[in-house]
């Protein structure tokens, strides 16, 4: 991508709207994707859904931003960019190579469909940044550089698997809440850190470990997310106990669109039953790295509110990663190993379908 560099690592988040006439956009481009606005329905009648959709809710996703006062549009990409800065400094210190790390969202600015954005191979290496498999995170964005370049990335060299089931992520992930609760965290590195404490032990609160939902129609296409999930969230609980927690782990499900039936329990069912029996709450965003709407509205603020209505008696939002350094370097690691361990379809594998142009089709 650019001779003044050996290696480029290209970070590849979902996107958000970096101010509000990206909105539109942003959202044509979310809908309009085949994995994530899945729909029993003749692809042009799809699309044409899609961005009707889109036109539509613009106007309220736009009130929503405005809301949250940065800008009009997403803490999103900045947040990654963010991440991009730190990330190179650590490479550029494990490595004798000279890297660039920068980013591309799968909808939205800057978009990973652009022409800067090259081929992957083992000197362009391409992070998505979702800790679970899911057909409309990771699927997607391979999708989406499948059609770019006529060849599935996975197994290129230039293509770094998902995370969220490696063991050393979930010691990483256990560690850095225990730091929240022990106050040992630098709050100056995080957007917006929580206020909220406990009025309890943190070992004795409940936990809901929060994940971005998906509809239910693509699990039963195969997508192992919910799986990934739990198996996620089991290695940080056996992690937490090591650090004395003794309180309840549970695994929600947030941001349900439309009617169709979506992964359960939701977390809004979870938190409202909880705070009904009188809990001391803590939400963890599982699926998420950085902060942005779903984390700093919806369960900040959201959240918090129907926990206090319901008769909660204390509620803390956790923050995600950003920039915590153990965690970028635990990914710098994982690049410097790019795909070079993997031998077969993960699309298949974790998705229910192989891509077109896989390497690994027989």
């Amino acid at each position: 991508m650019t001779t003044n560099y050996d290696k480029t690592l290209i970070l590849v988040n979902l996107g958000g709207p970096r101010t509000s006439s990206e909105i539109e956009v942003f959202l044509k481009d979310l809908f309009s994707d085949p994995f994530v606005f899945d729909l029993p329905l003749p692809e042009f009648f799809r699309i044409r859904l899609a961005r009707f959709i889109a036109k539509k809710r613009a106007p309220k996703v736009q009130r929503t931003y405005e809301s949250m006062g940065f800008g009009g549009g997403s803490p999103l990409v900045e947040e990654t960019e963010k991440q991009a800065k730190h990330l190179e400094l650590i490479l550029n210190g494990l490595s004798k190579e000279k890297w660039k790390v920068i980013v591309a969202m799968a909808c939205g600015y800057p978009n990973i469909r652009e022409s800067e954005f090259t081929n992957p191979n083992s000197n362009t290496i391409y992070l998505p940044l979702y800790p679970q498999f899911s057909r409309s995170t990771v699927l997607s964005t391979l999708s989406i550089l499948e059609e770019k370049f006529g060849e599935c990335p996975v197994g290129s060299g230039g293509f770094v698997p998902h995370f969220g089931m490696d063991t050393q992520f979930h010691q990483i992930t256990a560690n850095f809440i225990y730091e929240f609760f022990t106050n040992k965290l630098s709050r100056d590195q995080f957007l917006h850190y929580p206020e909220e404490t406990p009025n309890c032990e943190w070992t004795d609160l409940d936990i809901v470990f929060s994940a971005h939902g998906v509809p239910m129609r693509l699990i039963h296409k195969g997508d192992r997310y919910m799986e990934e999930v739990e198996e996620s969230v089991k290695g940080i609980s056996d992690e937490l106990r090591k650090f004395g927690y003794k309180g309840n782990i549970h695994i929600t499900y947030q941001s349900k669109v439309g009617p169709a039936k979506w992964t359960e329990p939701s977390t809004i069912q979870k938190i409202s039953e909880l705070a009904r029996n009188g809990k001391h709450i803590a939400v963890y965003p599982i699926s998420f790295v950085s902060d942005h709407l779903e984390t700093l509205e919806e369960i900040g603020e959201q959240f918090k509110e129907l926990t206090w209505e319901a008769g909660g008696k204390s509620f803390v939002r956790i923050p995600a990663f950003g920039t915590y350094k153990p965690f970028l370097e635990f990914l710098a690691k994982r690049v410097l190993e790019a795909d070079v361990s993997i031998d077969h379809c993960i699309c298949e594998e974790k998705g229910g379908e192989s891509l077109q142009h896989c390497r690994f089709k027989k």
